[in-house]
């Protein structure tokens, strides 16, 4: 009998208490309610027809009792701020550099064995004839290298071949400068003084030594700063005397370059150039020098007929 009073009254108490929300007068907290009426109202179900208050159905509640729907943005913005900045200890560091090499092992041992099972579930036609294409392309890589070998070696005598041709072409224009008279000179040699006070030595006279130091082995030859080369000629007479047309004057100084031992001899043989000039009132003066220098030039001229024979 109680239950159903119970039951009967709840609408009536839920209607009242609905009334009480609406109206301005505040409703007591639940928190302070006491006795069968406060229970029976939290037990009661809700009326269909009435609304609970904002503030009972809470941050994310719909109205209507159904969950509110989350935002999107909130989600994002919770994962981006969960994975940046990104949060590495020195451990798990470890643990991927381990992993790593872990699985470049297992890469290289699976490559490995596949290259080894290829070979050997391969016929015995296939393994021999794979051996005869590494020894073919082993031999042609030793011809390669031989011809290469020999192309160095080649190469390497025919840089030594040209440059002891340039040097030598070099020591062959030095020599013929020196003949010619385009360049300057020095060595061991001896210095022949005439002097003629009496005026009486003629230019054949002086000739006839420049063939005896010819024929000794002289090798360049200055007489009076005027460089004597294979076209020198002597004119004059009587004192008056000239080297390819350039007056010169006693005493006459001949500055000679060759062997010493062999040019003073020949001067002094008998009846040679020294006797001869003596026999003419001259003296010549024979003196011997380690250092000879010769730095009187002729200028190069070219051959007007002559052309080299030589390609």
């Amino acid at each position: 009998m109680t239950s159903s009073a119970s039951a009967r009254s709840s609408p009536r108490a839920w209607s009242s208490s609905s009334a009480s929300v609406s109206s301005p007068t505040p409703r007591p907290s639940a928190g302070t309610s006491s006795g069968p009426d406060a229970d029976d109202r939290r037990r009661a179900p809700a009326h269909p027809g009435t609304r609970r208050p904002a503030a009972a159905r809470g941050p994310h509640t719909a109205p209507g009792g159904r969950p509110a729907p989350k935002d999107p943005s909130d989600g994002r913005r919770r994962l981006l701020a969960g994975l940046w900045p990104p949060r590495v200890t020195r451990a798990q560091l470890v643990v991927a550099l381990l992993l790593f090499v872990l699985g470049l092992g297992l890469a290289i041992q699976v490559r490995s064995n596949s290259d080894n099972s290829a070979l050997r579930g391969a016929r015995q036609e296939d393994l021999v004839r794979i051996l005869d294409e590494l020894d073919n392309r082993t031999q042609r890589l030793e011809d390669e290298k031989q011809r290469l070998d020999d192309q160095r070696t080649e190469l390497e005598n025919s840089s030594d071949q040209a440059e002891e041709a340039r040097k030598q072409t070099l020591e062959k224009e030095r020599q013929l400068g020196i003949l010619a008279g385009t360049v300057a000179a020095h060595g061991p040699g001896i210095t022949l003084t005439v002097s003629d006070p009496a005026g009486a030595v003629k230019a054949d006279m002086l000739l006839d030594a420049i063939q005896e130091l010819r024929a000794a082995g002289a090798e360049a030859i200055e007489v009076n700063g005027v460089r004597v080369v294979a076209n020198t000629y002597f004119s004059g007479d009587g004192g008056e005397l000239s080297v390819d047309g350039r007056r010169i004057r006693a005493p006459y100084e001949f500055e000679v370059i060759g062997k010493p031992q062999d040019l003073e001899p020949a001067l002094n043989i008998p009846g040679g150039v020294v006797q001869t000039l003596e026999k003419e009132q001259a003296t010549a003066e024979v003196t011997r020098s380690e250092d000879i220098v010769i730095d009187a030039l002729r200028p190069a001229k070219q051959p007007d007929y002559a052309r080299s024979s030589s390609p």
